[in-house]
């Protein structure tokens, strides 16, 4: 089998946020995820920073927490103190642009929460058609403006009928 040797799946997802507090408290107290630990700040005067990490040589990440969100892959957020000029955040059609999707098992209820939460919804729920067919999801967004997706199809998605191998489910993830 092609591919990195041992490979065993995403350890964690790393992004940036304006404001870490913020970050955390959405995190958390939104979407539920537990905060393990923290480290920082990270000061470098050599070209560390860019060389391991692609960023301005004199950018100061200011910190990072690690949180656990139940099922799926860890979170490294991070707060930089950016030595050039920062970028906004990026749109899905952007290169760069991205989204994180939350599987729930009751698509009603979690949507409800979020409503009841002041979380801002992009449009409404659509049910996916074609391979996708029997998901239900909807965007949402964070208070500093990134995307995020709540996603459920609790019977499968109609690709499963055929497929010699599934797409990974937090559900069921022996499978």
């Amino acid at each position: 089998m092609a591919g990195i040797p041992g490979l065993r799946g995403t350890e964690h997802i790393g992004f940036t946020v304006p404001d870490l507090d913020q970050a955390e408290r959405f995190f958390v107290d939104v979407i539920g995820c537990e905060r393990i630990y923290t480290l920082g700040p990270f000061i470098k005067d050599d070209n560390w920073m860019a060389e391991h990490l692609g960023v301005h040589p004199r950018t100061v990440m200011r910190e990072l927490r690690f949180f656990r969100c139940k099922f799926g892959p860890n979170f490294e957020i991070f707060q930089y103190e950016a030595a050039d000029t920062a970028a906004p955040q990026p749109k899905n059609s952007d290169i760069g642009g991205h989204h994180l999707a939350f599987y729930v098992d009751d698509f009603d209820t979690a949507l409800e929460y979020l409503k009841n939460k002041g979380v801002s919804i992009m449009g409404e729920p659509t049910l996916s058609k074609s391979h996708s067919e029997g998901q239900k999801w909807v965007y949402f967004t964070s208070p500093w403006g990134m995307q995020f997706e709540l996603v459920s199809f609790p019977n499968g998605k109609a690709y499963e009928a055929q497929a010699a191998t599934k797409l990974w489910h937090p559900a069921h993830p022996e499978l």
